[in-house]
């Protein structure tokens, strides 16, 4: 069935208290997804932001992001007033997300909220079933709080070497900071799972992303160093990134430890099996970023300053992939593919039925290695115009070379009257991908001020992009859904 959606992360909706959330814009957007003829809505990971205020970065594999519990919601619940919410500073720009704002507000309005909070059978029952790691991820924050926010690599040797007596100190020491994030995280995922429901009840199912790699500052390294190659005081010996490729001389350093793969291997690859059955109550299609590391990954020296002196190393490949098959056969998956792509990488993607990934930004760019024009397409694919980690079609056509720019009018038939951005979403509905996944940026025809992420820098523009009230539009519905309808997705 051929299908089409739209890219847009939760934070990038409109609504008041600085940043989008699970609350009512959530829900009249799933309204416009269904009027426009959408089976899709990809979000960013849920979890929370880490380094830079990425979601890619978050110190929890499995928790949820307290920035995204709908503040009204709690008001309607009585556990919040108006005038109270309305106290804090969120921002100045309702078109962009000030996170030092959020981090300073967010959890002080929450802890009101809290305050008033009375368990229940429902809280109950959702602490019994997520304590395999809400436990853990309660007790490394509230612990990391307690130190200034200082990484679990500079606490105290008892703790970091998770003495049993020293955290049981600690939990009766913190128990009320670890109620608290209880509570967040049964609030959030209350909140969740009635917006996710609501998505499929109105025929929309819900893509989110897997981050291959979690950084060193969070709960499941702390918890778990056996599954990842660090040293004898908790450091990592090699870190993840990329080589240097036509986008980047130096390559890109990611600074993630490396799993120890025949660790993971020794245990039926329990630690992700956990990780994955617990993105399955998260979304309907879970995409994996960085397919390609399963087959090979880019290792770099932990003391290095650039990615250049990495080297390949054997990732888990296909017998990774059975695991996981094996043990959650009711997950939908998508290969993030993109990259530098090998025959061996090629053939795990195909091997594995996942569909890849095809980006119509790269068909026309000359610096790009592969070969991303459209007639290439397979059927088991996914089509965008750009992701979270490109520039909005506006503009990569302001910045691309005049050749490249030719190459695309030439192919696309682009053309003034159409307009160049909405001829290029023509193209990648027309294309042969089963499923094909528009940025929300793209049909608003936004220029840099739109883009999410800007890959290897950080910056306040990275993450921040926010839509204006009114965006989803009956006009622009209309559209979405006309050229929808016109390419066989409905």
């Amino acid at each position: 069935m051929r299908e089409s959606g739209i890219l847009m992360h939760i934070t990038s909706l409109p609504g008041p208290y600085g940043i989008g959330t699970m609350g009512k814009n959530a829900f009249e957007f799933v309204d416009f997804l269904k009027k426009a003829g959408q089976k899709i809505w990809q979000i960013l990971p849920l979890s929370p932001t880490g380094y830079g205020d990425s979601p890619y970065q978050s110190c929890s594999a499995f928790a949820g992001n307290h920035y995204l519990i709908d503040l009204e919601t709690l008001m309607e619940k009585g556990l919040l007033e108006k005038s109270e919410a309305e106290s804090f500073f969120w921002g100045e720009n309702e078109e962009k997300t000030d996170f030092n704002a959020i981090y300073q507000s967010r959890a002080k309005v929450l802890r009101l909220a809290y305050n008033r909070f009375v368990p229940d059978a429902e809280y109950e029952k959702f602490v019994a079933e997520n304590e395999n790691w809400l436990s853990e991820y309660a007790l490394f924050t509230a612990i990391k709080d307690s130190f200034g926010g200082k990484p679990w690599t500079e606490w105290p040797e008892e703790l970091r070497r998770r003495d049993e007596k020293a955290l049981a100190e600690k939990r009766e020491e913190l128990k009320d900071e670890i109620a608290f994030r209880y509570f967040l995280q049964f609030e959030f995922f209350e909140q969740w799972e009635k917006l996710r429901g609501y998505a499929n009840e109105n025929g929309i199912k819900i893509v989110g992303d897997i981050p291959i790699y979690v950084p060193l500052d969070s709960a499941e390294i702390w918890s778990s160093p056996e599954e990842f190659q660090l040293d004898e005081n908790g450091n990592p010996k090699r870190v993840a990134g990329c080589p240097p490729d036509s986008f980047s001389a130096d390559g890109q350093l990611w600074g993630n430890p490396l799993y120890d793969w025949e660790k993971m291997k020794a245990s039926g690859f329990k630690w992700w099996i956990k990780r994955l059955g617990a993105a399955k109550h998260m979304y309907d299609i879970v995409r994996f970023d960085h397919f390609r590391g399963f087959e090979s990954y880019w290792s770099i020296p932990a003391e290095d300053d650039t990615a250049m002196n990495g080297r390949w190393e054997k990732g888990p490949g296909m017998e990774f992939i059975s695991a996981v098959q094996n043990a959650l056969p009711e997950i939908d998956f998508i290969a993030e593919d993109l990259g530098f792509v090998t025959p061996e990488v090629r053939k795990l993607q195909e091997d594995s039925g996942y569909p890849g990934m095809k980006v119509m930004q790269f068909a026309f760019d000359s610096r790009e290695e592969g070969n991303y024009l459209p007639y290439t397409y397979p059927e088991n694919s996914v089509v965008y115009s750009g992701t979270h980690d490109n520039p909005t079609l506006v503009q990569w056509l302001s910045d691309v070379a005049e050749s490249d720019l030719a190459e695309a009018k030439k192919y696309l038939g682009l053309s003034g009257e159409e307009g160049f951005a909405k001829g290029i979403i023509r193209g990648c509905m027309a294309s042969n991908s089963r499923l094909c996944v528009i940025q929300m940026q793209d049909y608003l025809e936004l220029g840099e001020t739109g883009r999410m992420n800007h890959p290897g820098t950080l910056s306040d523009k990275n993450w921040t992009w926010r839509a204006k009230p009114g965006f989803a539009s009956e006009e622009l519905g209309k559209y979405i859904l006309e050229i929808t309808t016109r390419f066989g997705r409905i």
